[in-house]
């Protein structure tokens, strides 16, 4: 049976339980924070607190350092628990700046001071870090995990889940949504119907699942929860919610978004986003599918919300993190490379329904999702009724 989240209760929130079932009892691991500021050197003497618009931060220093302050360290059997700022990117899993400041106002490197003199490293920020540290890990050999988008309900629900569960419902998900050939996703939009299609080619799925143990360098994206492809050609027609309420159609070919078309809103958003697309069309090439796997309530946040049970994910830009092949460098400035995640979930996208979506596997059709709740596949999977 799947509960609804509002049916469900969560355990108390502890640092010491997370850290533990994510990245197993420690023996004497070193560990730090990061966090990212719009000005790092404000990190000195934690200058930055109290400010309200640095909630995420403010929960950085509240939960995981003054947690590592009052016993967690000790009962973790892990080391140091330092506390440093980056400047923040600007954009979603964009590189981050070399350069880097500790509480006493000292200016550090992170490839010369953090990455290499740590084996855990735990980033609070606003703007995901997934992706540069998931290539820097692989460089230096730590684990890790972000935390973007962090605030008070992920604290009470997210992160206070099993995850030992979490990655077991992952697996059975993924194990049912292996080596498909592709997926469709109707959307509506204002009484019109369109479809996206998501070619995979047989590709295996992967997982989002939280568990970061000992022995492989890797970074963690919590809360976790989700099944994932890169897809390896798309194509179609999907809406997209821009700010203010605009939405556009974006039409997609061969795998590359190629133009913006007006609904209704802001005219000059989708004149903008047509630019951006005919100035550097590595913008709308389409990095990844995602299907969330847990039953949450939805916390305002796409760092959660998107791992929630009948929600979709197409995201755009550098999927080199995931396993494809859509590098920084392919694009044509910096601030272009971002991983940018398009939810579409029923408190984020109201204007646009989700009929199905549906998974072309074996010679056989299956409907993963109806009306934003998972259909009666992915529900026999989860309980484990459905085929592997």
């Amino acid at each position: 049976m799947i509960l609804n989240a509002n049916e469900r209760s969560f355990e108390p929130f502890s640092l010491i339980r997370l850290l533990r079932t994510c990245f197993g009892q420690g023996t004497g691991e070193r560990v730090c924070i990061l966090i990212d500021l719009p000005d790092p050197s404000a990190v000195k003497d934690f200058s930055f607190l109290g400010d309200e618009r640095l909630s995420i931060q403010n929960y950085g220093h509240s939960v995981f350092y003054q947690g590592f302050l009052t016993g967690a360290l000790d009962e973790l059997n892990w080391t140091k628990g330092d506390f440093y700022a980056y400047k923040e990117t600007g954009g979603s899993n964009l590189d981050m700046a070399d350069e880097c400041f500790a509480p006493d106002g000292s200016q550090l490197s992170l490839d010369k001071d953090i990455y290499p003199n740590y084996d855990i490293i735990l980033t609070v920020s606003t703007f995901s870090a997934t992706a540069p540290l998931t290539a820097k890990c692989k460089e230096f050999g730590f684990r890790g995990a972000t935390l973007h988008g962090l605030n008070q309900i992920i604290i009470d629900s997210g992160l206070s889940v099993d995850y030992e569960a979490v990655s077991s419902d992952a697996e059975r998900l993924r194990r049912g949504l292996t080596r498909a050939d592709r997926f469709e996703i109707d959307f509506e939009v204002e009484g019109s119907k369109y479809t996206l299609v998501l070619h995979t080619n047989g590709q295996e799925a992967q997982k989002s699942h939280g568990l970061c143990p000992p022995g492989k360098p890797d970074v963690a994206n919590l809360p976790a929860g989700e099944v994932y492809f890169v897809p390896e050609g798309a194509d179609g027609v999907f809406p997209f919610k821009y700010e203010e309420g605009t939405i556009g159609l974006l039409h997609v070919k061969d795998g590359m978004i190629f133009k913006s078309q007006f609904v209704y809103g802001d005219y000059d958003q989708i004149e903008a986003h047509n630019r951006k697309l005919a100035d550097d069309p590595m913008t709308g090439a389409i990095g990844e599918l995602g299907f969330g796997t847990q039953v949450l309530p939805f916390s305002g946040r796409d760092i959660q919300d998107e791992k929630i049970l009948g929600t979709i994910h197409v995201a755009t830009g550098r999927d080199d993190h995931l396993g494809g092949k859509l590098t920084p460098d392919l694009f044509k400035e910096r601030l272009n490379a971002s991983h940018d995640d398009v939810l579409y979930a029923p408190h984020k996208t109201p204007e646009i329904r989700l009929p199905e979506a549906r998974m072309y596997k074996s010679g056989q059709t299956r409907v993963l999702i109806r009306n934003y709740q998972p259909a009666e596949y992915m529900i026999a999977l989860l309980e484990g009724l459905g085929d592997a």
